[in-house]
């Protein structure tokens, strides 16, 4: 069998030939099998139909037409109340308890209607609006919930797809040199054990195989949690992950519209206006009523009005209580915010200085790890063509796979730190 020979110059640059021509094979083939005859799925698209399908934004809409509802009922007055009853009922005597003896017994009819304080319906309504405003936040915060979600799970299907791709890279070479020892060990050139053991690596590189396929599974099943059928689509263009949509120091900067910091001064604007609903009730209610009473047989009929006013005159007890508790209640929300902050603003440190060391490493795998180890496995092949000993081609082919192997979960990892930084911000909120 002819084997050519190599150096370390020619065979990266072959490999970067032959890794470049395989993933087009592999794409090729990948749009071949695609239901349909699809297209790629791309990252942007699969985030797009994920917001557009997600039923937890229809929950959120759903929350925000409630909230309008409320808001146009707040600050409105209580319904009116009919009265009706009777008075100057006797109720000793021979006409004890006659409604129609005793001429001063009437039978009466009126309505009244209760008049809370401008304060306390004003305030009504500010909660009401900073109720609204908090759904309309949350439906946000939720929607870039939702985009980062997908784009993890659209980037382990990708990293998947991409481990299988460079796994089935090196099959034709194992079948290769199976077929070759074969062919030695009935020319008696070759032991057999030298055969036993590349067929033991040959299967082991199958179970890789296998694992991948089972993980590019598993990879559509979460992707489908938010695209159904379109998770069926392969996995198209990879985005420039080693740049962020928004620059770190300028997340860092921004760091109250995080999707998981934005909420919190709606639920800030909630607890003033629960404080202001407070402060009103120290302001009295009053209320109208009138009606007309029937009297008996020889007694003029009458018409009656009345005004009630409220007396809060026991705030100590009741209203300044109340304040109290919505101040401390306001306090606790400024102190969780501020707990809050530094928790995010650690973890997004964090995880830019992941995303920064990941991308570092994928570019020495890409530049140096990958290519030095097919010069390693290439170099071994050519040496063992040559007469040397087979176990080391065994040795640096396991190596090989494994750093493949290693390199698409890096890939992944840095694509899902990339998505954690990229999706972070809550840009507007519509009311």
């Amino acid at each position: 069998m002819f084997i050519p020979s190599f150096t370390f110059a020619s065979v990266r640059t072959r490999a970067a030939c032959a890794l470049g021509l395989a993933g087009c094979l592999a794409q090729g083939f990948a749009i071949a099998d695609m239901p349909g005859g699809a297209s790629p799925l791309g990252l942007k698209e699969a985030t797009v139909l994920a917001v557009e399908r997600a039923d937890l934004l229809k929950a959120g809409n759903a929350r925000i037409e409630a909230a309008i509802e409320e808001v146009g009922r707040a600050d409105q007055l209580p319904d009116p109340m009919l009265t009706f009853g009777v008075e100057s009922v006797p109720i000793s005597g021979s006409d004890a308890f006659s409604l129609s003896d005793d001429e001063m017994t009437m039978r009466s009819i009126g309505l009244s209607q209760a008049f809370p304080s401008r304060a306390k319906r004003n305030a009504r309504r500010d909660s009401a609006l900073a109720l609204q405003a908090q759904a309309a936040t949350d439906r946000a915060v939720s929607a870039v919930e939702i985009r980062r979600a997908s784009a993890d799970a659209w980037i382990a299907l990708w990293a998947a797809q991409r481990e299988h791709a460079l796994l089935l890279e090196l099959r034709s070479q194992a079948d290769l040199v199976a077929a070759t020892l074969k062919a030695r060990v009935r020319g008696g050139s070759a032991s057999v054990s030298d055969a036993l053991a590349a067929r033991a690596a040959e299967l082991e590189l199958d179970n890789r195989i296998d694992d991948a396929r089972a993980a590019i599974e598993q990879a559509r099943a979460g992707l489908a949690r938010w695209i159904q059928d379109d998770a069926r689509r392969e996995a198209g263009e990879l985005p420039d992950f080693t740049q962020l949509p928004v620059d770190a120091d300028e997340l860092l900067a921004r760091l109250d519209q995080h999707a998981a910091l934005r909420s919190w001064d709606s639920r800030e604007a909630v607890a003033v206006a629960s404080l202001g609903e407070a402060r009103a009730e120290r302001r009295p209610d009053w209320s109208i009523a009138a009606g007309v009473s029937k009297r008996n047989a020889g007694a003029a009929n009458v018409l009656w009005l009345e005004i009630g006013i409220g007396l809060p005159i026991f705030q100590a007890g009741r209203q300044q209580r109340g304040m109290r508790a919505r101040q401390a209640d306001l306090q606790a929300l400024h102190a969780a915010w501020e707990d809050a902050r530094l928790v995010q603003l650690e973890s997004v440190r964090g995880l830019i200085a992941r995303w920064r060391a990941q991308s570092h490493k994928v570019a020495r795998f890409d530049e140096s790890i990958l290519p030095l180890s097919h010069d390693r496995s290439a170099t071994a092949l050519a040496a063992w063509s040559a007469g040397a000993d087979l176990q080391a081609w065994i040795d640096a082919r396991a190596d090989e796979i494994r750093l493949r192997s290693e390199y698409a979960r890096l890939l992944g990892e840095w694509g899902q730190s990339w998505a954690g930084l990229a999706f972070l911000l809550v840009e507007e909120v519509q009311p």
